[in-house]
């Protein structure tokens, strides 16, 4: 298993250009599973996690052919079982995102319970009631959800007691190919889910109400292939922008936008950071300071993301002052704090809230990645401290930052990846 070692170079200097959206791409690899002809997808980032997706579509008999440029060409037609099994569903919470397409265009489907990082509990109660109020069977049996409908699915309509993306995404894809009319309440509003609205209505679905809190669906009886265009990375663009900001650098980030990331602009602008954007391009510049210190909470979209809160604590824990960081949407997303702490940084936890008093620079230590978003924390920690840091388990990272060392080191960190 490798661990990435990072050593402080200074600033963060010079331009990248930003992947395909890792949480836009899967749902939308899942909805594939609807079209009655192939649908090509392009802007795929290359992670272990869509190609765990492909997997599980080929593993369904699901015709897949990706090119060079990490484009695939997806032929849902050839599909022959209906099974997600647990070998591949179990490092991958998105697998859960089958679930809806097969039962909407097939009437079956059987999906192991999924796995993901270990930051707290996040049920799937609510794809499931979801399903069951548009006439779906659903037993529970060995660890596997088992879905049947005894032809199309029924339209509802559906109120969801808490904002999730995931079941906002799953009922959508289900309701497409329903009988009549199904009305999501309290529909999560994130980017993602709206690039996967967008993909559906150009594969031929009619959806009203995108990017609000309620959704509308007149299903239709069949949806055909298309051409779709993944939407740039909202949280590998905050990501860099931070470890901009916490080193003192100044970056360029291209194929990105500026809309999907107000929050995170905000919370930079407050910590002292310059920003500019342009149509597909956002720069940084920390004019050489130190950042100041950011209190936050996170909360559904447009609120600040929740994937954005680790980075925000390791940029914290260097800063000037004082601040507070809460947790509102996952109950272990505070975990890389003792990390962090491990290498000089002073932060004290109440509950969900983080209370971080800025040290001038953190030491170097071997640490240990426990999810996704706070191994990117973990790797920020590591470019503003003194001494080599070894970050272990990065498997975590490599399922949503593609490329992350040679990224940094085109802006002039000193990282590379070392074998265990």
């Amino acid at each position: 298993m490798d661990k990435l070692m990072i050593n402080r170079a200074g600033p963060l200097k010079g331009e990248i250009r930003i992947s395909g959206s890792k949480n836009s791409a899967l749902p939308i690899l899942a909805a594939t599973l609807l079209a009655d002809s192939p649908i090509h997808i392009s802007n795929l980032p290359h992670l272990n996690d869509i190609t765990t997706m492909l997997a599980l579509l080929r593993c369904m008999g699901v015709g897949v052919t990706v090119d060079e440029r990490m484009s695939v060409e997806i032929d849902a037609n050839a599909i022959n079982d209906f099974t997600a099994p647990y070998e591949l569903v179990k490092t991958m919470r998105a697998s859960i995102l089958v679930l809806g397409p097969m039962l909407a265009r097939h009437g079956v489907a059987n999906v192991s319970f999924p796995g993901g990082c270990a930051i707290g509990s996040r049920p799937v109660d609510i794809h499931l009631r979801g399903l069951e109020a548009m006439g779906a069977s659903i037993e529970v049996d060995e660890g596997y959800i088992r879905a049947r409908s005894d032809g199309r699915l029924k339209g509802a309509h559906i109120l969801m007691d808490t904002v999730t993306v995931g079941g906002t995404e799953n009922l959508l894809m289900a309701a497409v190919l329903a009988e009549g009319r199904t009305i999501l309440e309290n529909a999560a509003r994130e980017p993602e889910v709206v690039d996967l609205a967008n993909c559906l209505v150009a594969m031929g679905a009619q959806i009203e109400g995108i990017g609000t809190a309620t959704l509308v669906i007149n299903g239709v009886e069949r949806l055909s292939g298309c051409h779709y265009n993944i939407m740039p990375d909202r949280i590998e663009t905050g990501t860099y922008l931070v470890a901009a900001a916490a080193t003192r650098g100044s970056i360029r980030i291209k194929d990105t936008r500026e809309d999907i990331l107000e929050g995170v602009l905000l919370k930079l602008e407050e910590a002292g950071a310059h920003i500019e954007t342009g149509l597909d391009w956002i720069s940084l510049d920390m004019k050489g300071n130190r950042p100041r210190a950011v209190s936050l909470k996170t909360a559904p979209y447009p609120a600040f993301p929740t994937d954005m809160q680790a980075q925000f604590t390791a940029m914290n824990a260097v800063a000037e002052g004082s601040s507070s960081v809460t947790e509102t949407i996952f109950e272990n997303r505070l975990i890389q704090v003792h990390e962090l702490n491990r290498m000089g940084a002073n932060i004290s936890l109440q509950g969900n809230t983080a209370l971080i008093t800025g040290v001038e620079t953190l030491k170097g230590a071997p640490v240990m990645a426990t999810d996704l978003r706070a191994s990117a924390s973990l790797v920020i920690a590591g470019l503003v401290a003194d001494g080599t840091t070894l970050v272990d388990r990065i498997y975590h990272i490599d399922r949503g930052y593609e490329c992350i060392e040679e990224k940094l080191q085109m802006l002039g960190a000193n990282i590379r990846r070392v074998p265990n």
